[in-house]
């Protein structure tokens, strides 16, 4: 059973997370170029489009395997934040506002995979 991803709460809420951390790095330093601002814009994107892309399969099996992907892309991504914030890339408000995002999206997809099964 095909989804309209642009219709799932957790799409919506992943592409404002990803505006977000797009927003919070754009001042990263121009050393971490490659490196954390890379990783996690890279991050930022997947969970949406690995949502969005599994949306379109015709099996839940194969919808939920997409994710996971997206699970695993805002486990790196709080990972990653909590490094850019020790780095002082991020401001202590700014990383509690982005773990809180990524915390609640965690909690909606795992529920929403439930519904899957």
């Amino acid at each position: 059973m095909k989804h309209n991803f642009k219709n799932l709460n957790i799409w919506k809420l992943s592409i404002n997370l990803a505006v977000n951390v797009y927003e919070e790095t754009e001042n990263f330093p121009k050393s971490e170029e490659f490196g954390l601002k890379s990783q996690l814009r890279r991050c930022a994107v997947s969970v949406p489009s690995n949502t969005a892309e599994g949306s379109s399969r015709t099996s839940n099996k194969d919808f939920n395997r997409f994710l996971e992907y997206s699970q695993g892309s805002l486990y790196e991504m709080q990972t990653q934040i909590i490094i850019s914030t020790k780095r002082k890339f991020i401001s202590e408000e700014s990383s509690e506002n982005i773990e809180n995002q990524i915390t609640e999206l965690q909690k909606m997809v795992s529920g929403f995979q439930n519904t899957l099964q």
